[in-house]
């Protein structure tokens, strides 16, 4: 028996809703046409890059909703470089001055915490 019927065999014996969706998208091949098929799954939220030390304690601040500095310094650098690109100038110049600013500040923090072990 193969790895990949086996796999289909244990798919089968799941008794739930589930299960047979699966079963079904294996026959079907629309599971092995999946770009992440036999890949490891990636939920894109940062959760592996952070450091372990870190983990808890920044989920307990995502669940309780409180946004991180460097979070919010990027975002308002998303909002200067999106009016700057609608402003005339020189009010233009004057945004992209203070996104870079912002840029260089969050630059600087983020190396701090790195230097310090908090990152």
């Amino acid at each position: 028996m193969s790895a990949e019927e086996k796999r289909e065999q244990r798919l089968e014996l799941l008794e739930d809703d589930i299960g047979r969706a699966l079963s079904e998208s294996v026959r079907s091949g629309e599971l092995q046409a999946a770009p992440s098929y036999g890949k490891p799954l990636n939920f894109g939220d940062g959760y592996d890059d952070t450091p372990a030390e870190l983990r808890m304690p920044m989920k307990v601040l995502k669940d309780a909703g409180v946004v991180p500095p460097e979070v919010e310094t990027l975002q308002r650098i998303a909002a200067l470089e999106a009016r700057a690109a609608e402003a005339a100038e020189p009010e233009a110049t004057a945004l992209r001055r203070e996104a870079a600013e912002l840029r260089l500040a969050l630059s600087l923090r983020l190396e701090r915490l790195q230097l310090s072990g908090g990152l």
